[in-house]
C-alpha cells in the first residue's frame, strides 16, 4: 500500500486484511528518518508508541472492531497539542520541562478513534515567532523548496503533508496559520468555525481567536478528520454544543447552481497580489462557472479593518497568558517572539473593548453577505511562499489572513496548482457558521476540476 494512498482507500485494506497499520507505520517511520533532518518537519517521532498503537489497531481490525475511518491510521500534531507523558514545548525554551499529564480534546479523539500518533511537529515559539533560528529547535523548511518557508505558525504540519509523512496533521489557526502552510506547501487546510473542535489542552496565543483543525493531503482527508475531531468539549468553555454533519455524504455533488460570491476588491489591487495568483483565482472562477456554480462579486468591509481588529484583540491576550514569564524570564523568548508578545502592554481596556464591538460588527457584516450566497472564494495568500531570510519580516509577507480567525467563519484552502517555479499556489473557501460540509464540498469541486488531486508530491528522496 503507498503512503500516499487515500486515507478511505487505506482505511479499506487495513479492514480487509490486505495491509496491516504495522507496515504502513513502518514505512512512514522510514520515510522521516530518510529526510526529516532536511525538513525539520518533526521535532519528537514516537516510534515506540506508534508501533504499539499500529499493533493494537491491527488486533482490533482483525477482530471486527472498526473504531472511525481513521482507525490504524498515522497522524501527527503540532506541539502545541498535550500528549500525556510527553513534552508540550510550543518550541520554546520555557517550556523545555513541561510533561503534559493528559491529553488535549482533540489527541483524546484521535486516540478514540483509532488513529496512530507518529510524534509532535514543529511550529512557531507559541505559534507566533518565527520562522527563527535561535530557538531550542530548528524551523520547518518547505518541502517543495528547502530554500523556502513552509509558513506559520503550524510550519511543521504543512511540511509533513508535503514531505509525505502523513496525511493528517493536526495545526492551530489565530490568524492564518493553518491557511498559510497550507497554501505554500500545497496541502488542505480546515479551519472550522470557532467551537467546532475542542481546545481544551492546546497551549494558547489569543484565546477568543484561536482554532484547532487539521492539515491534510485532500478534501477528503480534510472531511474524515474533521468527522472525529468535531464535537462539544464541555472541557473548553468556547466549545459549540451544535450537532455535528455528515462531512462526506455530499462531498462529491458538484457545484451546479451554488452561489459563490468572490471579494475582489480584497485582493485585485494589493501590490502584494502575483499574477500567478491572480491567474489561478481567475482559472479557478472559470472553472467553478463552468461547473455550474453562479459566480458573483461581493464587497466586504477593507482587509485592513479586519486585521487591524485582529491585532488588537491577538496583542491583548497573549499579553495576558505571557504576563509573568515576560516579566520573570524575558531572556528565554526568542528574539523574534519578545518584542511582538510585549506589544498587548501598551493596550488598555478601553482599546480592547472596542476591538471587540468591531468584531460584532465585522461578523455581522460576513453573515450578511452569506445570506445572498453560498459560500466566499477569496484569497489566503497571495503569492508562492518566500524565501528564509537572514531576518525574517513576517509583517511583509503576501498574506491575507485574519478575515475570518477574527469572524471564526470555517474555511478550507485548497491547492489549485504550481507556479511557474513549481511552488503550490492555492485559494480558500469560506462558509455560513457550522456549515464545513458546503465548504467542503466545494473545496473538493475546486481541488478536482483544478487537477490537483493527481499532482504528486515533491521528491526529497531522489
Amino acid at each position: 500500500m503507498s503512503t500516499d494512498t487515500s486515507i478511505r482507500r487505506q482505511a479499506e485494506h487495513l479492514r480487509s486484511g490486505l495491509k496491516t497499520s504495522v507496515a504502513l507505520t513502518q514505512a512512514l517511520l522510514a520515510r522521516i528518518a530518510a529526510t526529516n533532518a532536511r525538513t525539520c518537519a518533526f521535532i519528537r517521532v514516537d516510534a515506540v508508541g506508534a508501533l504499539a498503537a499500529a499493533r493494537q489497531a491491527d488486533a482490533e481490525l482483525a477482530n471486527g472492531r472498526v473504531r472511525s475511518p481513521l482507525h490504524g491510521i498515522p497522524v501527527a500534531v503540532k506541539d502545541l497539542y498535550d500528549v500525556v507523558g510527553q513534552p508540550t514545548t510550543c518550541h520554546s525554551k520555557l517550556r523545555l520541562d513541561h510533561v503534559a499529564e493528559d491529553d488535549s480534546g482533540p489527541v483524546q479523539k484521535l486516540r478514540d478513534a483509532g488513529a496512530v500518533l507518529l510524534g509532535k511537529l514543529a511550529t512557531h515559539e507559541f505559534a507566533l515567532g518565527g520562522p527563527s533560528f535561535d530557538l531550542p529547535f530548528p524551523p520547518a523548511r518547505n518541502p517543495w523548496d528547502l530554500s523556502r518557508i513552509p509558513g506559520g505558525s503550524s510550519s511543521g504540519s504543512g511540511a509533513a503533508i508535503a514531505a509525505g509523512y502523513t496525511r493528517i496533521a493536526l495545526g492551530t489557526c489565530t490568524g492564518g496559520s493553518i491557511g498559510v502552510p497550507a497554501a505554500w506547501c500545497g496541502a488542505v487546510g480546515l479551519k472550522p468555525t470557532y467551537g467546532r473542535v475542542s481546545k481544551y489542552g492546546v497551549f494558547p496565543l489569543s484565546w477568543t481567536l484561536d482554532h484547532c483543525g487539521p492539515l491534510t493531503r485532500s478534501v477528503e482527508d480534510a472531511a474524515l478528520t474533521l468527522q472525529v475531531l468535531a464535537g462539544h468539549d464541555a472541557r473548553d468553555p468556547s466549545s459549540a454544543p451544535v450537532p455535528v454533519a455528515d462531512y462526506t455524504s455530499d462531498l462529491e455533488q458538484g457545484v451546479e447552481k451554488l452561489r459563490v460570491g468572490v471579494p475582489r476588491h480584497t485582493f485585485q489591487n494589493s501590490p502584494l497580489a502575483s499574477a500567478a495568483f491572480l491567474d489561478a483565482m481567475s482559472n479557478t472562477e472559470v472553472q467553478l462557472e463552468e461547473a455550474g456554480a453562479v459566480v458573483s462579486e461581493i464587497t466586504l468591509p477593507d482587509p485592513a479593518v479586519f486585521l487591524a481588529c485582529g491585532r488588537v484583540i491577538n496583542s491583548a491576550e497573549i499579553f495576558s497568558v505571557h504576563r509573568d514569564w515576560i516579566r520573570e524570564r524575558p531572556d528565554d523568548y526568542g528574539e523574534l517572539t519578545l518584542p511582538r508578545f510585549v506589544l498587548g502592554a501598551a493596550i488598555g481596556s478601553e482599546d480592547y473593548l472596542t476591538a471587540m464591538r468591531v468584531r460584532r460588527q465585522l461578523a455581522a457584516d460576513v453573515n450578511r453577505v452569506l445570506e445572498h450566497v453560498d459560500v466566499l472564494l477569496t484569497a489566503v495568500t497571495l503569492d508562492v511562499a518566500p524565501p528564509f531570510e537572514p531576518t525574517p519580516y513576517f509583517r511583509f509577507w503576501p498574506v491575507q489572513t485574519y478575515l475570518f480567525n477574527v469572524t471564526g467563519h470555517p474555511t478550507v484552502t485548497v491547492p489549485v496548482g504550481l507556479s511557474a517555479q513549481g511552488l503550490p499556489l492555492a485559494v480558500q473557501v469560506v462558509g455560513r457558521y457550522f456549515d464545513e460540509a458546503t465548504v467542503l464540498r466545494v473545496a473538493r469541486a475546486i481541488e478536482r476540476l483544478s487537477g490537483w488531486e493527481r499532482q504528486a508530491l515533491p521528491d526529497l528522496q531522489g
